[in-house]
């Protein structure tokens, strides 16, 4: 028995309204996925406090999804060529809606912290299919026009998610509290879902395609013992169960990267560590977004909890600057990275050096006196180096690989920009929280340890090739 609608679509087979209409689907899976990375940068202390969760609490809110999504990533990716997008698609709409609601009805921080890491699976299922479905129904002279509509929605994104949550905190609807946050998924993914399975063309998938599961198997252990031994040390004075996960993290990262090196099908081409350009630009940005990751977690952490700081006031104050810089130099990046090339990453880390040092300075001369007349221009600097750096570190990175390693390469430097950003909101927050009884005093160790990162970073800048691929996306 066969169908036609079971036929895969072209560009050629949907009309540019059909198409249009896609884009706008996939933009709202982004959207979604956005939004629920960062909410529990400005909520995790509102969720602590009603749950009782204590500062690991605060560490595994981001931690446990940032993990499962960069895991998982590369994997979601290639179940999709196998089983077909749309298919994996839906499957991760429907699982990270579900796992929306479970996280909106946590009863304890271990159910919570569960839900999280099935909403970060989901969500790898899920963020990974939308360029191959836009590749699939946009003509070849379209596509760029496409692609280009992500950065102006995912920055508006950026700005109005933590405005909304906050919002949806303060004033308390239904008496959810923090609840809502998660559970107005319900209506997104919801809607998302009715959009999608209605719009989205129907693809066979290629059932020859491999799948690297063990590597994948062993690469979360890894992870996950690191987090552990992380976050459990840093909350009971680093006795030997923490150590114990430490080790053994590292031995299943040893067991991940000489699977790496024997597997038909690995999910990172061991060619691509022996490329100077590649493995340099891979190390800056774990170690970059690591910081960042954590200075994010922490400033919020110290205006709510160090200065008293309402979620709303708390966003006004720190998260959207914030956002507002990354959008503009993000979208600056465009024009500037084909005649700056690697300068331009040097430029963006250099500039949020400065606006941590400048916050820094401020915190260290006035302590839990701060105001936002110097909270603020600090967060807009250091806003703009990180999207500076967001708009450059990987499309650098890329610029020397071959035609044959740059899907690999992109999709390993996506997944370690997410396990980078778990790390981070675990290690920064481990030395915030380690005197939380003197917040100034916190911030201003934590903001040195960012600054030294960054520091370092510029160093690896000269180890990077010169210039992106010209066609890069």
């Amino acid at each position: 028995m066969t169908s036609t609608t079971a036929m895969p679509a072209t560009a050629g087979t949907l009309t540019p309204s059909r198409r249009w209409a896609v884009l706008a689907v996939i933009l709202a899976a982004e959207v979604l996925d956005l939004i629920d990375a960062t909410i529990t940068n400005l909520a995790a202390p509102t969720i602590t406090a009603s749950l009782h969760g204590g500062p690991s609490l605060v560490q595994w809110l981001g931690a446990s999804y940032a993990l499962a999504l960069g895991v998982l990533l590369v994997l979601g990716g290639r179940l999709g060529d196998k089983y077909g997008r749309r298919r994996i698609f839906l499957t991760g709409l429907v699982g990270f809606t579900a796992a929306s609601v479970a996280c909106g009805l946590a009863t304890g921080p271990s159910m919570l912290i569960a839900a999280r890491l099935v909403q970060g699976a989901f969500g790898a299922l899920l963020i990974p299919q939308g360029f191959g479905i836009l590749g699939a129904v946009f003509p070849r002279d379209q596509i760029g026009k496409a692609f280009s509509a992500f950065g102006p929605v995912l920055g508006l994104s950026a700005v109005g998610g933590p405005i909304l949550a906050a919002t949806l905190i303060d004033t308390d609807l239904f008496g959810l509290g923090w609840r809502s946050i998660f559970l107005i998924n319900i209506v997104l993914g919801g809607a998302a879902l009715l959009a999608a399975h209605r719009l989205l063309p129907r693809d066979p998938g290629d059932r020859t395609v491999a799948i690297d599961t063990p590597g994948s198997l062993l690469l979360a252990g890894a992870m996950s013992g690191l987090l552990y031994g992380l976050i459990h040390g840093s909350a009971n004075d680093w006795r030997l169960t923490a150590w114990a996960a430490l080790a053994t993290g590292a031995v299943f990262f040893t067991l991940f990267a000489h699977r790496q090196t024997t597997a038909a099908n690995p999910l990172i081409q061991p060619s691509l560590f022996r490329n100077r350009g590649f493995a340099s630009g891979l190390a800056l940005g774990i170690a970059f977004f690591a910081a960042v990751a954590g200075l994010l977690y922490v400033v919020s952490l110290f205006l709510q909890g160090g200065l008293g700081y309402s979620p709303l006031r708390t966003a006004l104050t720190g998260s959207v600057p914030m956002a507002v810089g990354i959008v503009i130099t993000s979208i600056a990046c465009y024009r500037l990275i084909g005649r700056l090339g690697r300068t331009l990453v040097l430029i963006g880390l250099l500039t949020t050096l400065a606006g941590t040092l400048g916050l820094w300075a401020a915190v260290h001369a006035t302590g839990t006196a701060t105001g936002p007349t110097v909270i603020v221009p600090a967060a807009l600097v250091i806003g703009l180096g990180m999207g500076t750096c967001f708009g450059t570190v990987y499309d650098i990175t890329l610029g020397d690989v071959t035609p044959t390693e740059a899907g690999s390469g992109s999709g390993s430097l996506t997944a370690v920009q997410q396990l980078a950003n778990a790390l981070g909101a675990a290690a920064v927050t481990t030395v915030y929280l380690h005197t939380p009884t003197r917040p100034a005093h916190a911030m201003t160790t934590s903001l040195l340890i960012v600054a030294a990162i960054t520091l370092g970073c510029c160093g690896l800048v000269r180890l990077l090739p010169r210039a992106a691929q010209p066609q890069h996306h």
